[in-house]
């Protein structure tokens, strides 16, 4: 009876939140939003959105179309995304056993390095260089940063330095194969880990990112992603269920309890995700005017509504309400906001971040059904909810704010075509490159450890290092050995 219980009230939620959504896209449709007599020009097919023509009453400045306020803005906005890397850090090692917080700190901190010298060596100009292969693929006209000057450049960014663009993507191509380590946490090798990183980031996310914000075909064919639904989270989402299954289970798994042993620091790694986030959505408009505002509001409202709406779902299934799910909201709200932040009003993003509660919360369930092992639930938040953002942007997209495009409420059925076929061409592609990739370097250098390393820690094994020492000083190094959770 019990379950009964749980299952009637999980359809109840289910139910209700459905009917909301219902009701609020009738209403729009019946009442569409009035475009403000002052509106940004849309963007061209696949480039980023034109910017608001604002006189500045200086002195020239060093380039053309150069806006110092935008610069500024975007520096600081590339900042607070590189922050987010070791947030994701804290966030994912907060989650792991304690003999293993080291380790998964560093796979996300040591791309801060490798995926910076890759995106300035190749990454930028496979990803941002002219159409080649009938648009696939970026050309080498930015090989190693040439002519990627202070200048603006006429379609990346028309009023910041070229340079500022690059560096803002930059911090974008650090975190997105970041976010993929969560899924083999625990059992990873650290040399397959970078081999497999620095590759997946040059034949997966440099290729996608091109087809929708480089100028090919994605972009061209109309589909909306603001700041990197398909672009970062599906993508990366894709490729860790490949990963899991290729690395397999950990040991233990569904054997053994397999608790978080710092939910604290779990908690201050969300808090500098959601703070960055801001930087990472906002940003994505390239210049400080309403379009980053927009962004801006809506990344908050849809990662508070996805917040409370996790913790009611578990208070209504389970009773309580716990730290790890009001984490896990959090995130599962930024994701799904992130393609339509600069498209949707703040109504949307919180209709979206309570849709995407529900989605999220089943796909995590769906693992243990499935039977792999997603560690850390990076296919559940970051997959399903890249899917569902992509999906429901072409649904709320609003005209007026960024460019002129309605979505499905606001009577463009049309919108969702270029929606759907992006998230199919974008994960099917990183479905059988990654597949291909983890299999060549699993094939090679091996991406699993030994048992006995896994046994021991991958702090220890993969680093020759202890998280937390505080045992040893005490005199009670038993007891750490005892209970390694």
């Amino acid at each position: 009876m019990r379950i009964l219980r749980k299952s009637t009230r999980f359809a109840l939620i289910t139910a209700l939140a459905l009917g909301a959504f219902t009701t609020t896209a009738s209403a729009w449709q019946a009442q569409p939003p009035q475009v403000p007599p002052a509106v940004a020009a849309p963007a061209a097919p696949g480039t980023f959105p034109a910017q608001e023509t604002v006189t500045v009453e200086t002195a020239p400045t060093a380039g053309p179309g150069l806006k110092e306020a935008d610069t500024a803005f975007i520096m600081i906005c590339a900042a607070m995304v590189l922050l987010m890397t070791p947030g994701l850090g804290l966030f994912y090692g907060g989650m792991v056993h304690r003999k293993n917080v080291l380790s998964t700190f560093q796979q996300s901190f040591v791309l801060m390095g490798a995926m910076a010298v890759q995106w300035v060596t190749i990454g930028y100009t496979l990803a941002f260089g002219s159409d080649q292969l009938g648009g696939f693929i970026g050309g080498l006209d930015y090989l190693f940063l040439k002519d990627v000057g202070l200048d603006p450049h006429p379609v990346y960014g028309p009023t910041i330095p070229h340079q500022l663009f690059m560096i803002f993507q930059c911090m974008f191509a650090v975190i997105t194969p970041a976010l993929i380590s969560g899924a083999f946490a625990e059992r990873i090798k650290f040399s397959g880990y970078l081999a497999f990183s620095l590759l997946w980031a040059t034949f997966v996310y440099s290729p996608v990112a091109h087809w929708v914000w480089g100028g090919g075909w994605i972009g061209q064919m109309g589909a909306l992603d603001f700041a990197g639904g398909l672009v970062v989270h599906l993508i990366s989402g894709v490729a860790a269920l490949v990963c899991c299954i290729v690395v397999g289970r950990r040991s233990g798994h569904g054997k053994v309890e397999m608790h978080p042993h710092n939910l604290t620091m779990t908690a201050l790694g969300t808090g500098l995700l959601w703070f960055g986030w801001f930087g990472f959505n906002a940003g994505s408009a390239l210049a400080a005017n309403k379009s980053a505002v927009a962004a801006f509001v809506n990344t908050n409202v849809a990662a508070a509504a996805a917040t409370i709406g996790w913790v009611a779902l578990e208070w209504i299934l389970k009773g309580k309400g716990t730290v790890l799910g009001a984490c896990s909201g959090a995130v599962a709200g930024l994701v799904v906001i992130t393609p339509a932040a600069g498209f949707v009003a703040p109504m949307s993003a919180l209709m979206m971040g309570l849709i995407v509660t529900v989605f999220c919360y089943s796909a995590i369930m769906m693992k243990n059904k499935l039977g792999y092992d997603d560690s850390l639930d990076v296919v559940g938040i970051h997959g399903a909810g890249g899917l569902l953002g992509a999906i429901l942007t072409g649904v709320f997209a609003q005209a007026g704010i960024t460019n002129d495009v309605n979505g499905l409420i606001n009577g463009n059925i049309s919108q969702m075509q270029p929606q759907i076929v992006s998230v199919l061409a974008a994960g099917g592609y990183s479905l059988v490159v990654s597949a291909l990739l983890a299999l060549i370097v699993n094939a090679t250098i091996g991406m699993r450890v030994s048992a006995e390393d896994e046994d021991a820690g991958l702090d220890l094994s993969q680093h020759g290092e202890r998280g937390y020492i505080m045992g040893d000083l005490l005199g009670t190094s038993e007891g750490i050995e005892a209970h390694p959770a």
